[in-house]
């Protein structure tokens, strides 16, 4: 769970300071845990730690193709659940869209943008309806006016509360 919180806290550190998440951070986090685990816990460890990296990573790599989530996000959290395992890798997936959640309200308040905010869901479902999973043209994060989170901060929460839950059932 150390590796887990530490690459999340400095991918949350990073991705605040510059809106990025390197890939020498994300992939060097990934190989190591894998290794770790594997080291330590033998092939159930290796296999814990691709199957959290596959879920976690899994899920937000559909969020990554409908322009929902940045590319950075997703490898970061793909790394992170490769450190927790399959054990903690729901917390870590439900803790972090929490938190996320948050964080986007607490944008879309001090930004002084709840009335287009709900404009753009409701545009956003109505174009799913009748588009499908494509992304939309305008309302993604790569949009140049986009109002992004940074999601590495709430990846970092759900570390937090894997370690925690891991310390306190201990």
């Amino acid at each position: 769970m150390v590796g887990a919180v530490l690459v999340a806290m400095v991918g949350a550190v990073i991705d605040v300071r510059s809106a990025r998440i390197p890939n020498r951070l994300t992939y060097t986090a990934l190989v190591a845990a894998l290794m770790l685990r594997t080291a330590v816990l033998g092939l159930s460890g290796l296999k814990s730690g691709a199957l959290g990296m596959l879920v976690a990573g899994g899920l937000f790599l559909m969020l990554f193709v409908l322009g929902a989530m940045g590319g950075g996000d997703m490898k970061l959290m793909a790394a992170v659940g490769a450190w927790v395992g399959s054990t903690q890798v729901m917390m870590l997936i439900l803790t972090a869209a929490l938190a996320g959640g948050v964080l986007a309200i607490g944008r879309m308040i001090f930004s002084k943008a709840v009335g287009q905010t709900l404009r753009n869901i409701m545009h956003l479902i109505y174009y799913r309806l009748t588009s499908g999973l494509q992304p939309h043209p305008e309302l993604n994060v790569q949009s140049s006016g986009a109002q992004r989170v940074p999601f590495g901060v709430a990846i970092a929460v759900g570390a937090l509360a894997c370690a925690s839950h891991a310390i306190w059932w201990r």
